[in-house]
């Protein structure tokens, strides 16, 4: 299986395990500034190929990541291919799961390091670090730097406010700012953008969560009509590939800046969105609070001030990145992916 993205990274592992009906893939990108380091992925894919590409089309965007974030480490990824979806799987088959992954991290010997992502956390580190010496992002309990979902948004409000000013808007005040995705981190972003006078739009496919948002004034925008809703920000804080080129066309935003990974389905939606217009936050320069926070607490020793100082630079990255791409012409996507690959090849 090789996937459907072309791959420029080191190496791709891959592994099925019959005990338990998942696979394994192990994506490392670069390894030029360190170990490789991303999260663990586990969903429940449509095919092997899918999970090789998320893997890929993921770990290449931590290489840029933790050059932006100019951190001494590379960029890789692992996606677990679950046999159901999470939430069926009960706790023993996922704790052998787990005993899986463990395992093929320490077959790579140090040259991948993994921390939580969508469908693990914390706890699943705790898990991973009993039998392995490469997962980070562990629990307070368990003696690590706990959730990095606090640095995350963040990160991701500081690139909320470098972003509108590129357009023009001295403040959030009064802006409307349509946040998807509720869960800890977007959660958090729409609390800081309303808290900065905002006029706050929300959806999530759990409208449970919306409610405490609603009850402090936001208003809920159904999940069908996320990229048809008028707004000033987008702020896409769930899943990757939100925006292709035909929703780039229509866009009803002035800026897009959030949380996730690989906000763009399509190189085209880039160039759309950049001729109308539209300025659009590099994901993993805006995103890049997690990293500091999980690998500079457990990887590098920092103390919590530490990654706040790093994080709140994320809005001057940007602001140096907006400049470059104006004075260069081009994308600021272009401009952050030309500046971090200066990094790793520097």
């Amino acid at each position: 299986m090789t996937g459907t993205l072309p791959w420029d990274g080191e190496m791709t592992c891959v592994r099925h395990d019959e005990r338990t009906g998942a696979s394994f893939v192990i994506a490392l990108h670069s390894t030029t500034l360190g170990p490789a380091a991303g999260g663990t992925r586990a969903m429940a894919y449509p095919s092997l190929d899918e999970a090789v590409t998320d893997a890929r089309r993921l770990a290449r965007a931590m290489s840029l990541k933790m050059a932006a974030a100019d951190l001494p480490i590379g960029g890789g990824k692992s996606v677990i291919m679950l046999p159901t979806p999470r939430a069926q799987l009960d706790d023993r088959r996922w704790r052998e799961i787990l005993s899986v992954h463990a395992h093929n991290l320490e077959l790579l010997n140090g040259s991948y390091w993994t921390g939580p992502d969508v469908g693990t956390g914390s706890e699943d580190m705790d898990v991973l670090a009993r039998t392995t010496r490469f997962a980070f992002g562990r629990s307070v309990a368990a003696g690590g730097p706990g959730s990095s979902a606090e640095a995350t948004a963040q990160g991701v409000f500081s690139a909320i406010r470098a972003s509108v000013r590129e357009v023009g808007e001295p403040g959030l005040d009064g802006l409307r700012i349509l946040v998807q995705g509720l869960g800890a981190v977007g959660s958090r972003v729409a609390t800081l953008v309303a808290e900065a006078g905002a006029r706050l739009l929300v959806t999530d496919v759990d409208e449970a969560r919306c409610g405490p948002h609603v009850a402090a004034g936001a208003r809920i925008v159904p999940a069908e009509e996320v990229t048809r809703t008028e707004c000033d920000v987008f702020a896409p804080c769930a899943t990757g590939g939100v925006i292709d080129t035909d929703i780039a066309t229509m866009l009803p935003a002035r800026v897009v800046a959030g949380a996730a990974n690989n906000i763009l389905a399509t190189d085209g939606a880039e160039r759309v969105l950049h001729d109308r217009g539209i300025i659009v936050a590099p994901d993993f320069v805006a995103n890049g609070g997690g990293a500091l926070h999980l690998i500079g607490r457990e990887v590098l020793g920092w103390s919590e001030s530490d990654v706040l100082a790093r994080t709140v630079l994320i809005e001057k990255a940007l602001d140096e990145v907006f400049t470059s791409a104006r004075k260069q012409r081009i994308t600021p996507l272009q401009a952050a992916t030309a500046g971090a690959v200066e990094r790793i090849q520097a």
